[in-house]
């Protein structure tokens, strides 16, 4: 029963499109998962299988392609508050010469 199982199960993930060596290893790492947790090749597989689809999704939606990095997030907040810094002090000096005339 379990080799039919394992058969069978890899069987649809080669439909599916995963490659021999990783199909072979979930179908045959679940075996041993019947009581307990999943190994941690079949958690490393499934979790890089949710990744691949949430960029699909994301990308079907026309959503970003690349999230921004958190050094460019930075960045980003960085100019925005040395803008607002210049403005400030150019609203400063545009009343001092007011003042002074």
């Amino acid at each position: 029963m379990a080799k039919n199982a394992d058969a069978e199960l890899f069987r649809k993930l080669r439909e599916g499109g995963l490659r021999r060596r990783v199909a072979r290893q979930v179908a045959g790492g679940l075996d041993s998962a019947r009581d307990g947790s999943p190994p941690r090749v079949v958690q490393d597989v499934v979790a890089q299988l949710k990744a691949l689809t949430a960029e699909i999704e994301d990308r079907a939606k026309g959503g970003p392609a690349k999230r921004r990095s958190e050094a460019a997030q930075k960045a980003a907040a960085t100019r925005r508050r040395k803008a607002s810094q210049r403005s400030t002090a150019a609203r400063k000096a545009a009343r001092t010469r007011a003042s002074a005339r």
